[in-house]
């Protein structure tokens, strides 16, 4: 991979020698300054660069010399939100892409050929489910859907040709946790590599890499720029794993975050602890609440000591999350009969936002499954995801127990 920092000063962390808080890694970690000495990181809206000389050109497309090329690969403000990315999570690289099915995408098509297998959790995003179904056997790729909390099952999918394994945890939308250790152990046993959406624990409360993943793939358009201006994705791993599979395939087929809004990432960066500390608080409180509401059948929350896998959470997670599952009596009338009543909550299909929204997954992001497929993956007609944001928790949780009041 040709290195892209010439030109500019350099890390602003670089002289500090003792390791530096998740907060204060959010804030500097990947800085560059230009010659103008900036405070925030500068804006690099452009497409190419210009050379002094052809054979300058041709050294740095050799990756002879160091410097920028073209932004569909090589942009200094997406490489600052990268880099900063990657000291977050705790990697050795990482690569933006345009938005989170981006990163999700190429994070396994770049790993596979016809006649491989993938295993994956059956509780996915819907999005991520069409990926496995739908697209990955068009190309002659095999895939197996097993219960992402059953090791057994895991055990008993994969084969000689598993390339690599794919996992929500806490999957979307239902916060069931799958055992990454567990599951890490099972692929790399034939070889396979382990992807992780990590997106409903954010880099805060979960480290995927340290327990044994080989890649973890985000939305940057949820929590990291989590309010709701920009689209996003990042693909995080070994410098290894990122040359071998990921920069070649980005660089060739072009899934690139704008500079703009890997500059809006970066602002986002700066302030993600806080937000999703208060934001996690907030959902403990909204869990809490709510769980004993008669309207309500049944309330998931990773925080919770009644989470069907409260142990696995505390060995693997360092908090809850800033989402909680619920499901309202009545199926789906009742369900829209409670989001229409709701105020403050807006009704939307995102999440990890500064603002709280709820979704209706079978009717939404699960909608395109059967009833058969989606009681497979948990999805009820009840089920409803709501990602708290940043009201005051009293507040939310009038609003929410008004709304089901009058369901």
């Amino acid at each position: 991979m040709t290195r892209r920092r010439a030109g500019l000063v350099g890390e602003t962390i670089v002289a500090i020698n003792r390791p530096l808080h998740p907060e204060s890694r959010l804030v500097h970690a990947g800085s560059l300054r230009s010659q103008f000495g900036e405070t925030s990181e500068a804006m690099f809206l452009t497409q190419g660069h210009v050379y002094e000389t052809a054979e300058e050109c041709e050294a740095r497309f050799r990756g002879e010399s160091q410097g920028y090329l073209y932004a569909r690969f090589s942009n200094p403000t997406v490489e600052m939100f990268e880099q900063r990315m990657a000291a977050l999570e705790g990697a050795e690289a990482a690569r933006a892409t345009a938005s989170g099915m981006a990163a999700v995408t190429a994070a396994i098509l770049a790993q596979v050929s016809a006649g491989d297998h993938v295993v994956a959790a059956k509780a996915l995003f819907g999005s991520s489910r069409w990926l496995t179904d739908e697209l990955l056997p068009r190309y002659g790729v095999e895939t197996t859907l097993v219960d992402g909390e059953d090791l057994d099952q895991w055990r008993a999918a994969v084969r000689p040709t598993t390339k690599t394994a794919l996992i929500e945890s806490p999957a979307n939308p239902t916060l069931s946790i799958v055992d990454i250790a567990g599951v890490a152990e099972i692929v790399h046993s034939v070889g396979a590599s382990l992807v992780v959406d990590n997106v409903f624990a954010t880099p805060l409360w979960q480290s995927p890499l340290e327990l044994g993943a080989d890649c973890v793939v985000y939305s940057t358009t949820k929590h990291i720029d989590g309010q709701g201006r920009c689209l996003g994705g990042v693909i995080l791993g070994a410098e290894a794993f990122i040359q071998a599979h990921i920069f070649n395939f980005l660089r060739q087929t072009g899934p690139a975050m704008s500079p703009f809004n890997a500059w809006v990432m970066l602002k986002g960066l700066e302030t993600l602890a806080v937000r999703v500390r208060q934001q996690t608080a907030s959902a403990g409180a909204v869990a809490d609440a709510l769980a004993s509401h008669p309207r309500v059948s049944k309330l998931i929350y990773p925080g919770r000591a009644d989470h069907p896998q409260a142990e696995l959470i505390a060995r693997q997670m360092r908090a809850g999350s800033t989402l909680v599952a619920l499901e309202v009596k009545g199926g789906k009338e009742a369900a829209f009969r409670f989001m229409n009543a709701l105020s403050l909550v807006k009704i939307s299909n995102n999440l990890g936002d500064a603002k709280s929204l709820i979704t209706h997954p079978a009717t939404t992001t699960h909608q395109r499954f059967d009833d058969a497929a989606r009681a497979a993956m948990g999805v009820s007609d009840g089920l409803l995801r709501l990602s708290v944001g940043l009201e005051h928790a009293d507040d939310l949780i009038a609003d929410l127990t008004d709304a089901l009041d009058r369901t």
